[in-house]
């Protein structure tokens, strides 16, 4: 592509969300959220409308008028999110953008990326050096060294099968039960169906609790809740201390 091809991608095509925010701190809320449907040429009541809506959708109604400097900074990495996608981009990109965040305001925005997610349903690119957040982030995660991918697949698939000395040494300190998939270890149907259930997406590290009170055994639901199989505490156990 050219330059004036990659420019006009990057204003129409995608969003960027970054590290340290890169919020303008002349501009309020409102103005930052808009600034690059101003750059697009939009008029003034639209850019204002779509800002709006991306601005209450981030959890952010009623601080429109604030300024940078006003705002936490989990409030400041929100606004970042309202302006990325106030383009209605087809490809959302974000570099490192909770790295800057304290541990727990982190796990919120972690939190409230899934929820967006959930929602816009955007084809995500997501770079970050802690491979705990891409784990409970990413349906499929790449693994780079050198500049070059050395490793694409699932967290699963990384986890159980390194393909490389240093993809194993990169996480070789994850717990397994955090990315294997109750599909994964659970068994076939047999006996009476469990009161208690689980969704076959789910990791063994999130069945987990649904053992404390001495159950045995739970079901697994596929995605239109019909059972798909058992999970048994013994499967569970050993997953979990085996690392």
């Amino acid at each position: 592509a050219s330059e004036a091809e990659m420019i006009d991608i990057r204003r129409h095509k995608m969003g960027m969300v970054f590290q340290h925010f890169a919020l303008l701190p002349h501009l309020t809320v409102l103005d930052n959220v808009a600034f690059p449907l101003d750059v697009q040429g939009l008029g003034r009541a639209e850019r204002e409308d779509r800002a709006r809506k991306m601005i209450a959708l981030v959890g952010l109604a009623g601080r429109e008028g604030a300024f940078p400097r006003q705002l936490s900074g989990g409030q400041q990495q929100r606004v970042g999110i309202a302006r990325s996608l106030a383009v209605e981009p087809e490809l959302w990109f974000l570099d490192e953008p909770f790295s800057a965040l304290d541990p727990l305001i982190r796990r919120e925005m972690q939190d409230e990326f899934i929820r967006l997610q959930s929602v816009l349903k955007k084809t995500i690119v997501f770079i970050t050096h802690d491979f705990d957040e891409a784990i409970r982030l990413a349906d499929r995660i790449a693994i780079m060294k050198d500049g070059a991918i050395v490793q694409e697949g699932t967290p699963e698939d990384i986890v159980l099968s390194p393909a490389t000395d240093y993809v194993r040494e990169f996480t070789r300190a994850v717990p397994r039960a955090k990315v294997v998939k109750v599909a994964t270890a659970m068994r076939a149907p047999e006996g009476a169906a469990p009161a208690t259930v689980v969704g076959a997406r789910s990791t063994v590290a999130e069945a987990a609790p649904l053992f404390m009170d001495g159950t045995e055994v739970i079901g697994v639901t596929g995605p239109d809740g019909e059972t798909i199989g058992h999970l048994h505490r013994a499967d569970v156990v050993a997953l979990m201390l085996g690392g």
